[in-house]
């Protein structure tokens, strides 16, 4: 019988972070699922995996030829979670700026909401090693999210964060189109117009421990037209 939580981790270069996230994250969660799906990284973190799968039977690795983006790896994991039964659906980052810490807060919340978010800017919330720049361009990308799309969490782009499965059945996911990060925004505006709940718990957000950051500025462009695409469709709930 599979656990009810699946934890699901997105990578790519990510060899010198993930072995011991998912140690952390076994300590935080023993009883938990990992699944990781893992863009044919050169550095290989997907022979690791497959190394470790062998003598842990609650980890698994989905391998993909190559590059095809954090949302479609969303929605691969959000598929294979309502395929196989998991009542909670965990995503967080691969590359220790999420902490396995905050593991059991979030889930705890989870248990009286659809949607556990782990937020950045509430209070006890906050950023440790971003220069002033990134943090000036996520502030304000996220204000614009949050309003434009009319959700109601402080937190719309950060992506640690606990689904209840059940409600992710509700949302059509082949008609999510982001493929980068802002799978996140479309995400959350796809399930507050199926009248979601929400709750969020403060985290602390750290700069990666290792390997070189995905974002750029062609994510923060994408992100912007995803937001103005949703927000010019007919706001608010159904």
């Amino acid at each position: 019988m599979p656990s009810d939580i699946l934890i699901a981790l997105a990578t790519y270069n990510e060899l010198d972070n993930l072995p011991s996230l998912v140690e952390a994250i076994s300590d935080q969660l023993p009883a938990a699922d990992v699944l990781v799906v893992d863009d044919n990284s050169p550095d290989g973190t997907g022979a690791w995996c497959d190394q470790f799968a062998e003598q842990h039977p609650w980890f698994r690795c989905l391998h993909r030829q190559g590059k095809q983006g954090l949302g479609t790896a969303a929605r691969l994991t959000m598929q294979t979670a309502i395929d196989q039964g998991y009542q909670w659906l965990v995503t967080m980052d691969a590359d220790w700026s999420h902490d396995p810490e905050h593991l059991i807060a979030l889930v705890e919340a989870a248990q009286q909401t659809d949607v556990a978010v782990g937020s950045r800017y509430i209070t006890g919330g906050r950023i440790e090693e971003w220069p002033w720049y990134r943090r000036l361009v996520s502030r304000a990308l996220n204000t614009l999210s949050c309003r434009m799309l009319r959700l109601p969490i402080a937190d719309a782009s950060g992506a640690f964060r606990v689904y209840r499965v059940a409600k992710l059945h509700e949302i059509p996911l082949q008609s999510l189109q982001a493929t980068g990060y802002s799978y996140l925004e479309e995400l959350a505006w796809h399930l507050n117009r199926a009248q979601a709940t929400f709750d969020e718990v403060p985290i602390v957000f750290r700069d990666r421990q290792a390997g070189q950051s995905k974002a750029n500025l062609r994510e923060a462009w994408n992100k912007l037209t995803t937001i103005l695409r949703l927000g010019l469709k007919k706001g608010g709930r159904r």
